[in-house]
Formats: structure tokens, sequence, C-alpha cells
């Protein structure tokens, strides 16, 4: 039997067209995942917040879903929404909870407490103090969570192709390993790592946009 090349250029050449449409298939599916996660977790650290007596229920509730391994929890979410595109979001919204949860609470809660005083001695309302004070002062922490949280999803909807998704899982599960194939494999791989790269020094790129006091600051 004839060995299998360590890599084949004329083979990415050639299905050009299909990688591209498999990224595009991941980014869909991280952002949608990445952004649905983030606006729930924001919901939940706010409610969090107001009852400081929900946060260990919520901690613990996020964690262990946490702790359920990917395709474990694709199993328990095939019956109510069938092998679809919205278990694998669901699922992997899931899995941004716990991350992004604990970063926005204890985010808010690193702002002086001498800041809101005088925030409040102002004039602000509880509303204008949050917007305006609170949250852009806690802001670096917040992304640092949505980009950890970014790196983690990129990895995870590999898992999805097992529910018959696509994204970049499919290069390595369906035309790598099963095919035996190594240079599906290696691209999609790669490619996994190159859009983890770029995901997170975006975020790190729009946080120091948005925050050039800490900039200055560190300066």
């Amino acid at each position: 039997m004839r060995d299998t090349p360590f890599f084949r250029i004329d083979w990415v050449l050639a299905n050009l067209d299909e990688i591209a449409q498999r990224l595009g298939e991941h980014v869909v599916m991280v952002v949608l995942s990445v952004v649905i996660g983030f606006v729930i977790s924001f919901g939940l650290a706010l409610v969090a917040r107001r009852y400081p007596w929900t946060y260990s229920p919520l901690l613990g509730i996020t964690g262990t879903i946490y702790a359920i391994p990917s395709l474990a929890l694709f199993v328990l979410l095939i019956p109510i929404t069938g092998l679809s595109l919205t278990t694998g979001i669901i699922a992997l919204v899931l899995y941004t909870l716990l991350v992004l949860v604990r970063n926005i609470v204890t985010a808010l809660e690193t702002v002086p407490p001498d800041v809101i005083e005088t925030a409040t001695g102002m004039g602000y309302t509880p509303a204008q103090r949050f917007w305006r004070v609170e949250l852009p002062i806690a802001l670096p922490v917040i992304v640092a969570g949505l980009r950890i949280a970014t790196v983690t999803t990129i990895g995870l909807v590999t898992v999805t192709t097992f529910i018959g998704l696509g994204g970049l899982g499919y290069l390595i599960v369906n035309s790598g390993t099963r095919r035996f194939f190594p240079t599906s494999i290696y691209v999609g791989v790669v490619l996994c790592i190159v859009l983890a790269v770029i995901a997170d020094l975006a975020l790190q790129w729009t946080q120091r946009r948005l925050t050039p006091w800490a900039r200055t600051a560190r300066g």
C-alpha cells in the first residue's frame, strides 16, 4: 500500500472553495455562539450583582454545564432540537456562560468604591453611573473573559461535525480522520489556530481602542 503524502498542496489548491466554505461556517457558529452567550451572561451578571445571593447558584449551574463533555451535551440536546445548527449553537452558548458570567461580575466588582461614590455625588443616576463610569472601568476585564470564551469556542466548534454540522471540524474528522488523509487534518487544525489568534488579537485591539485611558495609565 502506497504511503499517504505528508502534505499535498495540490489538494489544497483544488479544494479552496470547500475550505473557504468550512471556514465561513466555523466563523458563523463562533460569532453567533459568543454574541448570544455574551448577551445572556451580561444579563445574568447584572442579576447576580443586583441580588448577590444568586451568584453562587449561577456559578454552580454554569460550572456543571461546562463540566459536561461536549458530545454528551449534544446527545442530551438532540431529542429536543434534533441534528441542527440550533443544537450546536445552544451547546456552544452554554459553554460560554461560566467564563463570561464570572468575568463580568468580577470586572464590575473591581470598580473602586470611591469612584462610585464620586459619581453618585456628581448627580449620576444608577443607570448613568453604570454605563458611563462602572462599565468603562470594568471593560478590560470583561474583554479578557470574552477573549477566553471566543478562543475556547473556536476549538469547540470543531466537535459539532459529529452532529452533522460543517466548520473546520469537517476537514479534520470527515475528510481527514475517516479517510486517513493528513493534508485535510493539517489544514483544519492550522486554520483553527490562525482563526483563534486573529480573534484574540482583534478583541485585544478593540479593547485598546475602547479604553485609551488604560494605555495612558500603563504608560
